[in-house]
């Protein structure tokens, strides 16, 4: 493969010579999901121990789409500029019916914003960087490889872990267990918990590809090229996207008839991309055969066990919902979990995890299986009724929003979550922040650099924002000493935000309240009820 796998060190764990004091958490899985989530609450000051059965990044490019919303958390997390440097940036996505162009669109059409809507980076190097990034915190993050969790035992208040080693077995104790274990999650499969939703029959070839010439032809600029039906493919769909190093990703729809086995081979694989690649030469670098269900857990906090990633929900690799909705689970869940371990709020504040993430599984997984429908539909009816759309969207623009080649990831919003206090502003509570351009004393920045990552009151405008405990405070096209302002650069912040409001800010960086006035005391409320005091 291109990619050169170099194994993690393996250390004999203290717990193989004598018992361990209970860890306050433990991380199962150094996937994207686990890693970020031991980064994310060693950024708030929260030990954690990482145990992964295995000692190399993933094979195979996996998760390669990671959308702005995503980018802009591990930005906070410390490798999104590493992220933008390496990977490959795209906006526009082009739908094909056979070899008409149907329509293109364009995922961020306004500009003001430090991440753009898409980085195309094999999920190796995103567990590269991360690994990297946890070993900042040598005090903080104890990342064991090697160590497979074989058992575990849930109590009142911890929970004990069984773990093989090399060297031998040995025992843990953690006030929480966090499964970040993937989709077919050893912990949900020792509780037996049921994982429901919708398998799809067809199966797909998912190919990685080495090729220096590149496959769209006068478009210099990356893109995401979709096909229905097209002429090189039996009248499947299919997909393209470029990633780094010369690789691209394609997708090719195989039908529910396929022998995973039997397809999984150069033999078959090789001619099938020969059609679609032509006399262009290639090496093939990576594939697979699937097929896919969209699933979750009814529940994704059980006592002190919290799923979180594909071991809580799966969809769909169409629409990159998967890896985005991972990490946007642990943006959810750290501050939550750090608020808890370090005795600032209840361990009841946990549940709106589930409340929240849950909600957003189910966005996402709806989304999901109504792409994966028009994309592979199952009647003679449906088959019309896809094919007339396609011809009419070539066409007429109402047509072109039934298409649904796979509704790119999105921030879910929180509007009906508990910790929410209903206001009115431009951006409403349950928004995600949209970034914008500010300058201050210290230059050029970005909005969402200074606020993320810790409660903060944010004063926009003619009004100012009170001193309360705990809110950091910031201020956009204001001037006052008693805490940094910023000035908004091209309008952007003030289309966004308006004039003359104070947002409430979680350290997600999702509105949780929004005022008109400087009121102490409502704030605090919302501040309280934030923090989970009525959750």
């Amino acid at each position: 493969m291109a990619y050169a796998y170099t194994p993690f060190p393996y250390s004999p764990p203290p717990g193989l010579t004598a018992p361990e004091a209970r860890h306050p958490v433990v991380i199962v899985g150094a996937g994207p999901i686990g890693l970020s989530m031991a980064v994310d609450l060693a950024l708030k000051g929260v030990k954690s121990v990482v145990l992964d059965d295995n000692n190399v990044v993933s094979l195979g490019s996996r998760a390669i789409c990671w959308a702005k919303r995503t980018l802009e958390i591990f930005d906070r997390l410390g490798i999104g500029e590493r992220m933008l440097e390496k990977g490959v940036t795209w906006k526009v996505g082009r739908q094909f019916h056979g070899e008409q162009e149907v329509y293109n669109f364009d995922l961020l059409p306004e500009p003001g914003h430090k991440y753009p809507a898409f980085v195309n980076l094999q999920q190796y190097y995103v567990e590269e960087y991360l690994v990297e990034r946890a070993q900042d915190f040598p005090d903080l993050i104890d990342l064991r490889f090697l160590n497979k969790v074989t058992d575990h035992k849930g109590h009142t208040d911890h929970v004990e872990l069984t773990v093989e080693t090399p060297d031998g077995p040995y025992r843990l104790e953690t006030d929480w267990y966090i499964a970040c274990d993937g989709a077919g999650s050893a912990t949900r499969k020792r509780m037996n918990l049921p994982f429901e939703g919708q398998t799809f029959d067809e199966h797909f070839l998912i190919a990685d590809v080495e090729m220096e010439t590149s496959p769209f032809g006068d478009h210099d600029t990356p893109e995401r090229w979709f096909w229905f039906a097209p002429p090189f493919h039996n009248g499947q769909s299919a997909l393209l996207h470029k990633q780094p190093d010369n690789i691209y990703r394609i997708d090719l729809q195989l039908g529910p008839e396929t022998d995973p086995k039997a397809e999984a081979t150069e033999e078959k694989v090789v001619p099938r991309l020969n059609q679609m690649l032509g006399d262009a030469p290639f090496r093939l670098d990576w594939m697979s055969v699937y097929k896919f269900r969209c699933a979750r857990l009814e529940r994704f906090v059980h006592d002190r066990v919290v799923f979180v990633g594909d071991s809580a929900h799966v969809v769909s690799p169409f629409g990159a919902r998967g890896g985005n909705g991972g990490v946007q689970d642990v943006d959810n869940l750290g501050w939550k979990l750090a608020a808890v371990v370090q005795g600032e709020a209840p361990p009841s504040l946990i549940d709106t995890y589930d409340s929240e993430r849950g909600h957003g599984a189910d966005e996402n997984m709806r989304n999901s299986a109504r792409a994966t429908n028009f994309m592979t539909p199952k009647s003679a009816i449906e088959t019309l009724f896809r094919n007339e759309v396609l011809t009419l969207a070539a066409r007429h623009p109402f047509a072109r929003k039934l298409i649904n080649s796979g509704r790119l990831s999105q921030p879910c919003t929180l509007a009906h979550s508990p910790l929410q206090t209903e206001g009115d502003a431009p951006l409403r509570p349950g928004s995600a922040l949209i970034d914008a351009p500010l300058t201050g004393p210290a230059g050029d920045s970005w909005l969402l650099g200074a606020v993320q990552g810790q409660f903060t009151l944010l004063a926009v405008g003619e009004i100012t924002a009170p001193d309360l405990p705990g809110l950091a405070r910031i201020g956009i096209d204001q001037s006052q000493e008693a805490y940094p302002c910023f000035q908004g650069k091209d309008g952007h912040a003030q289309r966004r935000y308006g004039s003359g409001f104070l947002y409430l800010l979680r350290p997600d960086g999702h509105v949780c309240a929004v005022f008109d006035q400087p009121d102490s005391a409502a704030i605090a409320r919302a501040f309280d009820r934030a923090k989970g005091a009525t959750a």
